[in-house]
């Protein structure tokens, strides 16, 4: 066997191990989704939070696992049997996502205003149609799950809330906002969760004890709640972690990139190796 074949062997089964990682990686996170979504309950007792968008992870994580499954198998079979046309499709499809990978990237740098006003824009909407229809709920729990991991309250701050029709009271004219806007380190009172009623997380156990829903969990806006606004927070994270996020996006480009380099590079040299085997 010459150095050349030897070459082209090792490529062939780096680039089928390496994709049959991705394969089974993508089976794994397509499981979890699927388990998230036909067995809320457990998943819910199991992470202990109450307020998760589920409905869109799950399906988020169950179509993500496909598309890397998908993907990783016209590596896996392309590189094992040697077929240039699967690596071709393998090789094309990796290109097309690198593209819309450095597209986005552009529109995101280039269009950093018009994106930020767009979110803005979305935020707002969630915010004035809070538990407008309970049974559409999505958006408002996500939202939700952004205050509570940011410590932050509305959008620009908790006065955002304050004009919410689903959160005023006839009672009285103090303001109440949702229960992810509470900072409950800054107390110790846990009383005031106490008295709110979750009939449909009772049966989860003490692990889905709700601090926080969008069934309507609200609290005085003069309590102890997070008084910074969420694009603040929002900025604050993306700075923080930027040096980690930029690293993700050119570990991914990087992989992607060699990928497509192998793969391309088996796909053209097949030929030679099938000209040699005729002619002998």
């Amino acid at each position: 066997m010459s150095a050349q074949d030897s070459c082209l062997s090792l490529i062939k089964y780096l680039l089928f191990v390496f994709n049959l990682f991705f394969f089974v990686l993508g089976s794994l996170i397509f499981c979890f989704g699927i388990w998230i979504l036909i067995d809320k309950t457990s998943f819910v007792s199991f992470v202990g939070l109450s307020f998760m968008p589920l409905q869109i992870w799950s399906k988020a994580l169950a179509i993500s696992g496909i598309l890397t499954m998908g993907l990783a198998l016209l590596g896996c079979v392309g590189a094992l049997k040697e077929l240039r046309c699967l690596l071709g499709l393998y090789f094309g499809i990796l290109l097309l996502l690198f593209a819309m990978q450095i597209t986005l990237g552009i529109l995101i740098s280039t269009q950093r205003t018009r994106l930020e006003r767009r979110v803005k824009d979305i935020v707002m909407e969630t915010i004035q149609r809070y538990h407008a229809h309970p049974e559409e709920s999505a958006a408002e729990e996500s939202w939700d799950y952004v205050q509570f991991q940011l410590r932050c309250c509305g959008w620009n701050s908790p006065r955002d809330w304050f004009s919410i029709p689903s959160l005023s009271s006839n009672e009285s004219e103090v303001h109440r906002v949702p229960c992810s806007c509470y900072n409950s380190s800054a107390s110790n009172d846990s009383a005031i969760f106490e008295k709110l009623s979750f009939p449909q997380f009772s049966r989860l156990g003490p692990l889905a004890r709700p601090r926080h829903s969008t069934d309507l969990c609200l609290v005085p806006a003069n309590s102890d709640i997070y008084s910074e606004g969420c694009a603040r927070s929002l900025q604050k994270w993306l700075h923080n972690n930027l040096i980690s996020i930029v690293g993700i996006c050119l570990g991914v480009g990087l992989l992607e990139l060699s990928f497509m380099t192998l793969s391309i590079f088996l796909c053209r040299n097949l030929d030679q190796v099938y000209d040699r085997l005729a002619r002998h």
